[in-house]
């Protein structure tokens, strides 16, 4: 474990997890959006997200969440455990507040190692045919705040 700690503290797991497949639609241009305290608190969409396809999203291994979050997914038998359990996500933040963890952890904590979901510039070790793409689109964002939001137990 000591040595999975140092490879992640290192990186390394962040550019494997931007090293897959990315759901986001190609050429999408980010969507502006003001950061507020430690929110993000208009929709980047305009709109809210449909928390169906959030959590949809969220046990796709391609999207990361699952890979190093667990939570309330009994029909999940492998879960992350490197990072917060997701169950009561929405007693704990409000949606502003998981935009923003989604959109760019790193505003909250510059030593995580939850990509930026939702952010291009100023990253380090990304792979080339992922530069300048967004992990997730606007829409994408939206949905996981929606079902996140949901989780109150």
């Amino acid at each position: 474990m000591g040595r999975l700690a140092s490879s992640i503290a290192g990186g390394g797991l962040a550019v494997t997890l931007l090293a897959l497949p990315c759901a986001a639609a190609a050429g999408e241009e980010l969507k502006p959006y003001t950061v507020s305290g430690d929110a993000i608190v208009e929709s980047l969409t305009g709109a809210p997200g449909d928390a169906t396809r959030g959590r949809t999203l969220i046990l796709e291994r391609t999207n990361t969440c699952i890979l190093c979050h667990s939570g309330p997914f009994p029909e999940e038998k492998f879960q992350g455990d490197l990072a917060p359990n997701l169950a009561g996500s929405g007693s704990r933040w409000s949606a502003a507040q998981l935009r923003l963890r989604l959109v760019d952890a790193s505003r909250l904590h510059p030593g995580t190692i939850m990509p930026s979901y939702y952010r291009i510039d100023g990253l380090d070790r990304v792979a080339p045919n992922w530069r300048d793409k967004p992990i997730l689109s606007a829409g994408q964002i939206e949905d996981i705040v929606a079902y996140l939001a949901t989780l109150r137990e």
